[in-house]
């Protein structure tokens, strides 16, 4: 490695780092206006060819290490879990200037051949992929071989699936009123809170005499240890109003919890117990299936059935903005187009009728 002054006043760097056969590689930087910038470009050129012939394995922990402060704890629960499960298995010892777009295409058809749902294999092909955009943004890999590659699976599922009011309706009544899951399910799909805000609610987010809701965090179980973070994002972060009904049936259920404090939760089980509550009751008495995530899609349908704009819908349910709202729930609207149109159509031929009449 070398740093020499031009005649113009600028400096040149050039080194010689080894990629993963052990070839030695030549790189060479002009045009660095001090001396110093030129050594931090060789440093970082040195460090970064060790990095990117270390393997999949350890270059995935530096990726961690680097995203610590960006991506929330539960992600990176998520993450090294399809890395153990799906990537590890195959490609752990692998270096990472090493990979190639077939053989990853070879191992997209393997693992598309195992039947996972769409969008679970969307999440591992984008869990994959950050890796490597990671290592060519941040340490400089020449080629991404992800950018030659479809996309495995799909971000969503090809039918949004939710309950009318009636299909609800069939299945709260098999419920008993006032037991724990009949408040948690009607707070469901009344609100629309995503399970792990639900969960995450205490007495004190309960505004029982405005008839607010608040909601700041969410909960979720990972190896056996219990997690409050803050929500999905930072529009997550919101209250709602909700209706009296609910309020009551929620001040009756916590006064019945003996030594409920005000930052206690108030549905102290995980989301898996829930989703097991819910599929028992479909299954015994032969109702609609759907999952627990379902009746936040039930409320938005709800909502929309009687005329609520998508604006009010993205912020009763915290979405970052207002394409996430039409992009999960503006097909549902085409019906209310008609609807208007059939409106407009009728105040047309009304008006004729009175012009004709004078």
């Amino acid at each position: 490695m070398s740093i020499t002054r031009e005649e113009n006043g600028t400096y040149t760097s050039q080194v010689r780092v080894k990629d993963w056969t052990g070839k030695t590689i030549h790189k060479k930087k002009r045009g660095f206006k001090r001396k110093k910038d030129a050594k931090e470009w060789e440093r970082q050129m040195l460090s970064q060819g060790n990095i990117l012939n270390t393997t999949l394995k350890d270059f995935f922990e530096i990726y961690l290490e680097d995203k610590k402060n960006v991506i929330k704890q539960r992600t990176v629960y998520n993450k090294r879990d399809v890395f153990r499960k799906h990537i590890f298995p195959y490609f752990a010892d692998r270096p990472m200037n090493s990979f190639k777009a077939p053989e990853l295409i070879q191992w997209q058809n393997k693992i598309t051949s195992m039947g996972y749902k769409p969008t679970y294999l969307n999440d591992i092909h984008k869990h994959f992929q950050a890796v490597f955009t990671h290592a060519c943004k941040v340490y400089d890999l020449a080629e991404n071989p992800f950018e030659k590659m479809a996309r495995m699976g799909k971000p969503d599922a090809d039918e949004m699936v939710f309950w009318t009011i009636d299909e609800y309706n069939a299945f709260i009544a098999q419920i008993e009123p006032g037991a724990r899951y009949y408040v948690l399910f009607e707070l469901l799909f009344w609100t629309g809170a995503r399970i792990g805000e639900a969960l995450a609610l205490t007495k004190a987010d309960i505004d029982t005499v405005n008839y607010r809701l608040r909601i700041n965090k969410t909960y979720y179980r990972k190896h056996k240890e219990d997690f409050i973070t803050p929500p999905k994002t930072e529009q997550s972060i919101r209250t709602i109003d909700i209706p009296e009904f609910l309020v009551k049936e929620l001040k009756e259920y916590m006064d019945k919890l003996y030594g409920l404090q005000e930052d206690d939760r108030i549905f102290p089980i995980v989301a898996e117990s829930v989703q097991h509550k819910m599929k028992r009751v479909i299954e015994k008495h032969h109702l609609k299936k759907i999952r627990v995530h379902d009746l936040r899609h039930s409320h938005a349908a709800y909502l929309i059935d009687h005329g609520v704009q998508p604006l009010m819908i993205k912020e009763r349910f915290g979405h970052k903005d207002i394409r996430v709202t039409l992009n999960t729930y503006g097909h549902l609207y085409p019906t209310k187009q008609k609807e208007l149109a059939e409106m407009l159509n009728a105040q047309r031929e009304e008006g004729r009728k009175t012009e004709c009449s004078v």
